[in-house]
């Protein structure tokens, strides 16, 4: 890279850094992110409903006394089944919603561990990143 592209990077990074030295984005770049995580917890928290709704224990007109044995039998596994869905959404929502504080704090992009960019290929796929890759797996061993 030539001095001229150096220093016109240099001056956009500069931007990017508050008072304290910590680099975070401006809310105009993270409105539409941040509207956009809004529309997700909103379609996850339906989602929530419609899996509740759908759990046997709470049909109100299933059978309480003198259930066969199959029909037992589907109910706790249908149970069981929306069970985890729900845990797999509730873990979205949290994420979702931590990644829409991190926005609405200028912090969205940003590592929460080790402070560095997180890739935007990362973040393309899984908008509701808040570790970079190499901290992630770090995370998981």
């Amino acid at each position: 890279m030539n001095k001229k592209t150096n220093k016109k990077k240099a001056v956009k990074t500069k931007k990017l850094v508050n008072k304290t030295g910590k680099l975070v984005f401006p809310q105009t770049i993270l409105k539409p992110i941040s509207e956009f995580l809004s529309s997700r917890l909103s379609i996850l928290l339906k989602r929530k409903k419609q899996v509740d709704a759908d759990d046997p224990f709470k049909d109100t007109d299933r059978l309480m006394d003198n259930a066969s044995p199959d029909a037992d039998a589907a109910e706790q596994f249908g149970h069981a089944k929306t069970a985890a869905i729900k845990g797999e959404i509730d873990q979205k929502i949290k994420q979702t919603k931590k990644a829409l504080g991190r926005a609405k704090s200028g912090k969205y992009g940003i590592c929460e561990d080790c402070g560095k960019m997180i890739d935007t290929d990362r973040l393309s796929v899984y908008p509701e990143a808040t570790l970079c890759t190499k901290c992630a797996a770090k995370r998981e061993k």
